[in-house]
């Protein structure tokens, strides 16, 4: 054996360990991978950008922009650039007019930009070439510098680069279902972030990370606990745990807000009642506002579920929504924070369509809210479905600023197993048309205040993020959140170029793997409303886990939870009559979409039985019977399954050898069940219509009973 010093024995079994113990990609670092450029484009940015320089900046979120400019380039370069302290030519420069005066002279529109927007342009400054990102403030800088980097990443050239952007939506929150144990409801990526029991003492760096996405996609907020809240959120301790959250978001752009539960000084004992009203109440929530602000002077706000679901809320006091949430604004208006308050209520005891109580409820409040009140509703009346019209208080209030609530997490859309990009929902609810005028007027045109003018704005997402590795439980799931962001930002946004943004940073930039993963994810959304509820068919998910199907059950106490409630699938037909003749839901929307939806022919095909009971044999639009229409769908989102594994297999070689496996064996699991959720559904709606298959059509894999024997007692995100 050969002779070997101290140190060459040393090195040797370093570099051994090394390679023994080297992590291939898991999925950690999300679309913040910053790829090796091909040479043509790292010779161009190493021309342009020899040192970064931010004179007269010396802000948390400059410098928070300063580290991921360096930590990007050198991914993308192989080297981080100098920093320098004064101007130079080919610098990447970072200023604001307060930094560096001489950026006035460049007569650059920054005064349209706002607080939050930034501008990129290859100028001349002081006579010098250089790169200026530039904003009205060191927020615009952090978001300006994550946008330099995804552009130049996705192949733009630093010298010709001419941007900028600025938010249509003020608040852009995160909302988590987290629990003071870590658990998380409608979580499907592992435990909390959140580690409450070792805060606020021990701060993990995950936080840093979770907000370095947030911020490189525009998100501004986040709310940290479940809607579902405890009363122990707002005792000391844990406004102290929420602090040390506070601080580690902060550099970021990012507020922390929490959810309430409305009793809470009732349930800590601290008041004889919750009554919105009460004089001693009203004086419980100052206080504890001004509590919270001490400990966290820019805290956002309060989200609030109240009266829904058996959440206690102002009208336990026959009080209405407005005066529960106005009594929050009161308390939290000296220091500018809001209350987002859900609109997401339906009660047992009210026995008009689940679909129409909210609007029910809140309507004739319009105009009633105090002015830091947000509504947040939901995209659809129901709850989160893969296909639901939208909801119809957006339009319906022009005197109360409505929140957009989308759910990120897939609760209703295959967990995190299932490959469904949810983009392209968003895209559909956001450009829907409410009618609400003769020229039109979208979604998005509600939530931003453009329509009517209404502030503040905002939109809000359910997260899906956990401690698993890839965040998200799966490494597609993580597009959702992305999208999320960037739809939040610009709610105009297209979903196609959205995915093909996300698969440039997170996979790979050749053009023929991209075009197939852009394929996979805008078809991949509509293939599980095919396999799980075509037609406008909605909640026939199991019962409690909404795990699979279970479009037979029928005994729960209360009749909205029973899927049957949603279909009433018979003998004759099948479909939820909500037209004047039924429970008159479309009476709730403008009436021009109102009258669209009320007359079947006119009603779009994917919403025909949310809409309307319809015999089996009516006939579809494609010339098919009702009866084969709903098999073909049923088909065809299988079949599209099918077709994304091929695709995704094509790309073995150009993808990641781990990740590629991961996505193939999430593929199987999907068309799995895919099969699972046609065969089921198939089987119970051939059991009430006493229908025989169309001719080539293939029957269930199992009888019915197979299917309804089957139970999830230990599946995911339970409440």
């Amino acid at each position: 054996m050969m002779n070997l010093t101290r140190a060459a024995l040393f090195l040797l079994l370093s570099f051994t360990l090394r390679a023994a113990f080297a992590s291939p990609d898991d999925g950690y670092d999300l679309w913040l991978r910053y790829h090796p450029l091909a040479p043509a484009a790292q010779a161009a940015l190493a021309k342009n950008v020899s040192a970064i320089s931010a004179p007269g900046l010396d802000d948390p979120r400059a410098r928070a922009a300063i580290a991921e400019l360096e930590r990007g380039i050198k991914g993308m370069l192989g080297r981080a650039p100098a920093r320098s302290a004064t101007l130079k030519a080919g610098a990447l420069v970072l200023a604001t007019p307060r930094s560096l005066p001489a950026i006035a002279a460049l007569g650059l529109p920054l005064s349209t930009l706002g607080a939050e927007g930034y501008l990129l342009r290859h100028v001349r400054l002081q006579g010098m070439p250089v790169t200026l990102i530039a904003a009205q403030s060191e927020i615009g800088l952090l978001y300006g510098s994550f946008a330099w980097l995804r552009a130049i990443g996705g192949g733009a050239r630093p010298d010709t680069l001419a941007q900028s952007s600025s938010p249509a939506l003020q608040l852009r929150v995160l909302d988590h279902w987290d629990n003071p144990d870590r658990s998380v409801e409608r979580g499907y990526a592992g435990q909390s972030i959140w580690n409450w029991q070792a805060l606020p003492r021990i701060e993990d760096s995950r936080y840093t990370d979770y907000a370095r996405a947030n911020a490189s996609i525009g998100i501004n907020g986040s709310v940290l606990n479940n809607v579902n809240a405890r009363a122990e959120m707002l005792s000391a301790p844990w406004i102290a745990k929420t602090a040390a959250v506070a601080g580690a978001l902060r550099p970021y752009g990012i507020k922390v807000y929490l959810s309430i539960r409305f009793s809470t000084p009732l349930e800590l004992g601290e008041t004889a009642t919750a009554d919105p009203l009460a004089a001693p109440v009203r004086a419980w929530w100052k206080a504890k506002a001004d509590e919270i602000y001490r400990a966290i002077p820019d805290f956002g706000g309060f989200l609030v579920k109240a009266n829904s679901e058996g959440q206690p809320g102002p009208q336990d006091y026959h009080r209405s929504h407005a005066d529960g949430a106005n009594m929050l604004a009161e308390a939290l208006a000296p220091h500018g924070g809001v209350v987002m308050w859900r609109a997401f209520v339906y009660a047992d005891d009210v026995p008009a369509d689940r679909a129409r109580q909210a609007y029910d409820q809140f309507k004739p409040l319009d105009g009633q809210f105090a002015a830091n009140v947000l509504v947040q509703v939901k995209n659809g009346p129901i709850d989160f479905q893969p296909r639901e019209p939208i909801h119809p208080l957006f339009g319906a209030m022009p005197r109360t600023p409505l929140m957009m609530e989308f759910q990120i997490t897939k609760e209703y859309l295959g967990f995190s197993t299932h490959l469904a990009y949810l983009g392209s929902l968003f895209e559909e609810v956001l450009r829907t048309d409410t009618r609400v005028r003769p020229q039109g007027a979208l979604v998005a045109d509600v939530i931003d205040g453009s329509l009517q003018g209404t502030r503040p704005t905002g939109m809000a997402g359910v997260a899906n993020i956990g401690d698993e590795r890839t965040w998200s439980g799966s490494h597609f799931d993580q597009a959702n959140w992305y999208a999320f962001g960037r739809m939040a930002w610009d709610p105009r946004a297209s979903a196609g170029a959205i995915a093909r943004e996300w698969i440039t940073q997170t996979w790979t930039t050749e053009p023929r793997a991209v075009d197939t993963i852009a394929a996979m994810m805008m078809g991949s959304r509509e293939a599980v409303v095919d396999y799980m509820t075509p037609l406008g068919l909605h909640h026939l998910m199991g019962t409690d886990h909404h795990y699979g199907p279970a479009p037979w059950v029928a005994d729960l106490k209360r009749s909205e939870w029973n899927p049957v409630y949603y279909h009433r699938a018979d003998a004759k037909g099948i479909g939820f009559d909500r037209t004047a003749a039924g429970s008159d839901a479309v009476g709730q929307y403008a009436p021009a979409l109102a009258a669209q939806y009320e007359n079947v022919k006119t009603t779009p095909p994917e919403l025909l039985l949310w809409f309307h009971h319809l015999p089996w044999d009516y006939a579809m639009p494609s010339g098919r019977n009702l009866w084969t229409e709903l098999i073909a769908h049923y088909d065809h989102g299988v079949a599209t399954v099918a077709a994304m594994q091929k695709r995704w297999a094509s790309l073995a070689g150009v993808i990641d050898p781990r990740r590629h496996a991961d996505v193939a064996a999430l593929l199987v699991k999907q068309h799995q069940e895919a099969l699972w959720w046609r065969d089921a559904s198939i089987a119970y709606f051939q059991s009430v219509s006493k229908l025989p298959l169309p001719p080539g059509v293939a029957p269930p894999a199992h009888s019915l009973d197979y299917y309804k024997s089957l139970h999830f007692p230990a599946s995911q995100g339970r409440k």
